[in-house]
């Protein structure tokens, strides 16, 4: 795992996860403070689920995918890729390290999320608080598992087409799945097309991930059928991905 540690040690020097960090753990209870919800102390905790969901998708999504990317770019051009493949790590090995490696900066940032909402926006009703944890540990779940995919992606198309490509391409498919296919529902609903109909069948539906509007109504937990089905979707795309990603994925800056 010496790829492993060399990124990590490189992420770290670079600090810029301290300002995400930091964004993380602080925004969620000031942002609330600046804003409307101070007038009626009821709002104060939606609004602190809302800031500390968005700030985390916002973190994740810039920061996340372009340190990615700037890894997988790094790994093939600086010589590093190379020189860790004549010593015997494969490019599979390369392409899990420098994925762990940022995965391991991700999801320490979803966990303080979580933690957040569990104890500094939980109801006060007990019947919705008992189910508040295990909601919090769904909403975790999933948006690893978009992240993990999408982490990977961004490395590999970096790789071979650069940090820009890789960033670009990853975000994009974020924000498509997260918004852009609820537009196009939409779109489906007013006029019916197969063209269209057969991109939103196949389209990455990320949108089923992003629970924050569940917490901020205290929906309650997703139901377990529910919630295993949405994670075995996305394991399929990760599957998916995972095999993209290793097609892409190259070590040198030229093969």
């Amino acid at each position: 795992m010496r790829l492993f540690r060399l990124t990590v040690a490189t992420i770290f020097q670079r600090k810029a996860w301290a300002i995400c960090a930091l964004a993380v753990l602080l925004l969620p209870f000031t942002l609330p403070l600046i804003s409307s919800a101070t007038e009626k102390p009821g709002l104060v905790q939606p609004a602190r689920i809302l800031a500390a969901w968005n700030t985390l998708w916002c973190c994740a999504l810039l920061w996340g995918f372009f340190t990615a990317a700037r890894q997988g770019e790094d790994n093939a051009k600086s010589g590093i890729g190379e020189y860790f493949l004549s010593n015997g790590v494969s490019p599979t090995r390369q392409l899990f390290e420098i994925w762990f490696a940022v995965f391991c900066f991700i999801a320490p940032l979803t966990l303080a999320t979580a933690a957040i909402c569990q104890w500094a926006a939980s109801p006060a009703d007990p019947a919705e608080r008992s189910m508040w944890w295990i909601l919090n540990l769904q909403y975790a779940s999933l948006f690893l598992l978009v992240m993990a995919q999408l982490l990977a992606l961004a490395i590999a198309l970096a790789s071979r087409f650069g940090s820009i490509v890789g960033f670009s391409i990853s975000l994009a498919l974020a924000l498509y799945g997260l918004w852009g296919v609820g537009y196009l529902e939409n779109m489906l609903k007013v006029e019916e097309n197969p063209v269209l109909r057969g991109i939103w069948l196949y389209s990455p539906q990320y949108r089923f991930a992003d629970l924050t509007q569940r917490l901020y109504f205290k929906s309650g937990a997703l139901p377990s059928p529910a919630f295993w089905t949405m994670a075995l979707y996305f394991l399929g795309i990760l599957a998916v991905y995972v095999g993209i990603s290793r097609l892409c994925f190259r070590t040198q800056a030229s093969c």
